[in-house]
């Protein structure tokens, strides 16, 4: 399949989601022209805030192929992702992000996620969210053993 042939299968994806009452978002993994994986949104469905399109594709296909680093795929989604899932897409190493709707046409539609990003500049202190460090010395434990495993998998 070209790239434009995946992207208007995440686009028809979340047209579909909208007539089943899910959110207006579609994703699609793939490699070489073939889909691996697909994703909607099911936040509402799963009662799951993190259950968006592409973080459900990125789990399908992570599944699918049992490895957690998707190098030398491409995901195509309905819209621009939003922190979260942009975030996840990173961390799954996918080669390349093709969008269609922009997160201000997403936010024209009540999914408005400048917020976030506006969060993430501030310092802590100055965050919506307020947050401490706690335990920090009895937590560090994991982190020292972490570093002196020899057969670690590292990601």
């Amino acid at each position: 399949m070209t790239k434009e042939e995946l992207m208007r299968k995440a686009i028809a994806l979340s047209i579909e989601n909208v007539k089943r009452d899910g959110g207006p978002f579609g994703a699609v993994i793939a490699k070489d022209g073939e889909i691996v994986a697909t994703g909607v949104n099911r936040v509402t469905d799963s009662c799951d805030p993190t259950a968006h399109a592409e973080v459900s594709a990125i789990r399908a296909a992570a599944e699918k192929l049992k490895t957690f680093d998707l190098s030398g795929y491409e995901i195509y989604s309905s819209c621009e992702p939003c922190p979260m899932c942009l975030g996840a897409i990173y961390w799954a190493r996918l080669d390349k992000l093709y969008f269609a709707n922009t997160k201000t046409d997403a936010k024209d539609i009540g999914f408005d996620d400048s917020f976030i990003y506006e969060e993430l500049e501030l310092k802590l202190e100055d965050r919506a969210l307020k947050a401490e460090t706690l335990l920090r010395n009895e937590a560090i434990v994991a982190f020292e053993d972490w570093m002196k495993k020899d057969n670690k998998t590292e990601y």
